[in-house]
């Protein structure tokens, strides 16, 4: 009989517990309908809202342009850097282009200067050459005027108007012309300072009458082709 009692009793304590646990949802939900009720507006009976703070609204968005605003300046500071370091590289290009051209700038200014110099050498010594052979030549036309001379000296003033002499002094101008326009002018000695530079002495003597260290006579006549000595004079010094 005792466990009979006992076994009943556990079975309404059960359904007590079970009727407990079905009251809670609907304690619940009239809890959740009294607290709906009450955020409603006496007004218009609609329930009200909670205030969003702006803080809170405005929060996401101010991360957001804050990050925006950090990446991109991040970005100018990078793109400054990259400028500057864009220039100073051009810079260091053009210092390195303007070194170059100055280096070929005087290279070739040297080389051209060496050129100047080597033409002219090259033109001076064509001339020089030149010079020496044309005095071989002119050298050896010598004697040939030195006769044209001691053949009209030969003539007397009659002989010297005839056709034949005018012949042979017109021949001997034309010579002596040619030679002038070569370069070929005689030294005319007598009566001049003897210069040993000019002049061969092949007599001297002394003569009160006269200065000192002249030439009294010439007896072969020098030449001169252009600045240099084509021949000397041969004469004779008095005192």
């Amino acid at each position: 009989m005792e466990d009979r009692k006992e076994f009943d009793e556990s079975i309404v304590k059960e359904e007590e517990e079970f009727d407990l646990f079905k009251k809670k949802p609907e304690e619940k939900k009239d809890s959740s309908a009294e607290e709906a009720e009450e955020k409603k507006s006496p007004e218009t009976g609609e329930e009200e809202q909670e205030p969003v703070s702006e803080d809170e609204d405005d929060s996401p968005d101010t991360e957001e342009e804050g990050e925006t605003a950090e990446a991109s300046g991040k970005e100018k500071a990078f793109g400054k850097k990259k400028k500057k370091k864009s220039v100073k590289n051009l810079e260091l290009a053009l210092e390195k282009k303007e070194a170059k051209v100055a280096e070929l700038t005087d290279l070739y200014q040297r080389l051209m200067a060496e050129f100047e110099n080597a033409r002219k050498r090259n033109a001076k010594e064509q001339s020089r050459m030149y010079d020496i052979g044309a005095k071989e030549v002119l050298v050896k036309l010598l004697p040939v005027i030195d006769n044209f001379e001691r053949g009209i000296d030969a003539l007397s003033e009659e002989e010297k108007e005839g056709a034949f002499a005018q012949g042979f002094i017109k021949i001997y101008q034309q010579l002596m012309t040619t030679m002038t326009e070569i370069g070929v002018t005689p030294m005319d000695a007598k009566g001049k300072e003897f210069n040993p530079d000019l002049h061969n002495a092949v007599m001297h003597e002394e003569d009160p009458e006269q200065g000192e260290n002249l030439v009294a006579e010439e007896f072969q006549k020098g030449y001169m082709y252009k600045d240099s000595v084509l021949r000397h004079s041969m004469v004779k010094v008095v005192n």
